[in-house]
């Protein structure tokens, strides 16, 4: 029978065909599609999965992260030096790892390490305190320490702690550390953009903060101001240079003021001269930015002075302050009158109850540590600027105010003396 007989047979012979037909290609369409669904549903499978997989490492970090953070430790804890290395002249990275092999806590960058440390000869320790000069890394901490070198034109030595550590300090030595601290900090959980502003040693918690921001694959907009004489001043010199290789939002502006023979422009530096705010006025497209500065006194009182000038809030300008020369400029404005020298005591009393010594305050002496000091009234002091902690004494009676903020936790019933001055009479068990 042919297919083309049009008989009643035929016919419904050929019908049967292609009902059949129908049947087979609707069977394939229904197939195709149940395919494509599959393909559409394993792939959203495969989205789901590797979401999952995201969440579970993110969960992974933060237990991580928490982990590490309760692996902090109140009081010193012993550190062993691991690597010292020279970075330029008086100038070393120390490498420390815990010597108890247990797990060391993340911390902020931009924060810094404090150091009891009994020099020879000394019944007593001092207080020093360095910032961290790497992001948080799970074996070890990095210190990088240059020579304190004297005040000029005094007969003064060079400063007893970097010292101690650039001469004396060697692998394989232990030391007592106290856990990061300080309230002086890149939040890598902001986006807003940044202005990394350092001379000389002042670099440190900014190579942290930079490297804090590449490890968390950060976009945040940053410019790298820093300044020394030369490269043979610059320390960590390779890896300021890397920067910009590793992190493309980061805009790297060096300025040397002595370049040495050997430095070329636009390799080695960028400016020859200063930092200044006037080079910040010139590249930056604004002043709305987060200033974070690190540097000699002297330093940090120009730019946050040029600063102001410039129309940029307090609010935006953050600095770590070591050492006496930075407080001042901490200290509030209005409150600058209070380190002018006077000849006579007229204000309130501070007694020592333990020394069994008193005095009136005065400008003369602008903190309750200067005060003790002039008194012959020891009192423990380290930083100087309110951040280690080292000068932190009970009051017996009495209230203080403070010349500026700090960055050492202070407990109910005591005061940093090194950054405070009596409301009214004040006795202190010192």
């Amino acid at each position: 029978m042919s297919v083309f007989d049009l008989s009643p047979t035929g016919l419904a012979f050929l019908f049967g065909c292609m009902l059949v037909g129908g049947l087979m290609l609707q069977g394939g369409l229904t197939l195709f599609h149940s395919l494509r669904g599959a393909v559409h549903a394993g792939n959203a499978q495969s989205r789901e999965i590797q979401r999952l997989e995201l969440e579970i490492e993110t969960a992974r970090l933060r237990l991580k992260s928490i982990e590490q953070e309760r692996a902090g430790w109140n009081g010193v804890r012993k550190f062993v030096v691991a690597k010292k290395t020279p970075e330029c002249a008086d100038t070393y990275s120390f490498h420390l790892a815990p010597h108890d092999g247990r797990p060391i806590p993340a911390f902020k960058p931009g924060q810094y390490l404090t150091f009891p440390l009994l020099l020879p000869g000394q019944a007593k320790p001092i207080v020093r305190c360095y910032s961290l000069s790497d992001c948080a890394r799970p074996t070890h901490y990095r210190v990088t320490i240059k020579r304190c070198p004297p005040p000029p034109k005094t007969d003064h030595p060079p400063g007893k702690g970097s010292s101690f550590f650039c001469d004396n300090i060697k692998e394989g030595d232990i030391l007592d550390v106290k856990a990061p601290a300080g309230h002086f900090f890149l939040d890598l959980q902001k986006d807003k953009p940044v202005v990394l502003i350092s001379g000389g040693v002042g670099i440190t918690p900014m190579i942290a903060m930079s490297h804090a921001l590449i490890e968390a694959k950060s976009n945040r907009e940053v410019w790298f101001f820093f300044g020394s004489r030369g490269s043979e001043d610059h320390m960590l010199r390779a890896e300021t240079l890397a920067l910009a290789d590793k992190y493309p939002n980061l805009k790297l502006q060096i300025c040397y003021s002595r370049p040495g023979k050997n430095d070329v422009a636009g390799r080695d530096f960028q400016h020859e001269g200063r930092v200044t705010v006037e080079l910040m006025k010139r590249l930056l497209p604004s002043q709305n930015y987060d200033f974070f500065l690190c540097g000699p006194g002297s330093f940090m009182e120009s730019i946050t002075d040029d600063l102001r000038t410039w129309g940029v809030p307090d609010a935006a300008v953050y600095f770590e302050a070591f050492g006496p020369a930075s407080v001042k400029k901490a200290a509030k404005p209005e409150m600058k009158a209070s380190f002018t020298t006077v000849p006579f005591a007229s204000g309130p009393s501070v007694k020592f109850a333990k020394s069994g010594q008193s005095a009136q305050w005065s400008p003369a002496h602008p903190t309750v540590l200067d005060l003790a000091e002039a008194c012959g009234v020891r009192i423990e002091a380290g930083c100087r600027a309110g951040n280690c902690g080292a000068c932190l004494v009970a009051i017996k009676s009495g209230e203080v105010e403070y010349l500026s903020e700090h960055g050492a936790d202070v407990e109910a019933g005591s005061c940093l003396a090194c950054i405070c001055k009596p409301k009214g009479a004040l006795v202190l068990d010192a």
